[in-house]
């Protein structure tokens, strides 16, 4: 799948978890800074796992790949 389409998915994921418009999430914005707590990253957790058929405990994907919206699309879209 193409970067721009999962970090459109994640975006919008990311603006209903926290009730917020789409166009307030800003793809390069550490997800902190958007709002995303643990609890709102477990949620997102549970929907990268779903969405994209992945399972995280053996994707190899590490903290770094979950600064923004936009690195984490970039390695979802390798997996």
């Amino acid at each position: 799948m193409d970067p721009s389409q999962i970090e459109a998915k994640l975006t919008r994921q990311i603006a209903s978890i926290l009730s917020v418009e789409v166009k307030d999430i800003k793809p390069e914005a550490p997800l902190h800074t958007l709002g995303v707590d643990s609890l709102s990253f477990v949620e997102l957790l549970v929907f990268i796992e779903k969405e994209f058929q992945i399972n995280l405990m053996e994707s190899g994907l590490r903290a770094e790949d979950f600064k923004t919206i936009r690195s984490l699309s970039g390695r979802i879209s390798r997996q």
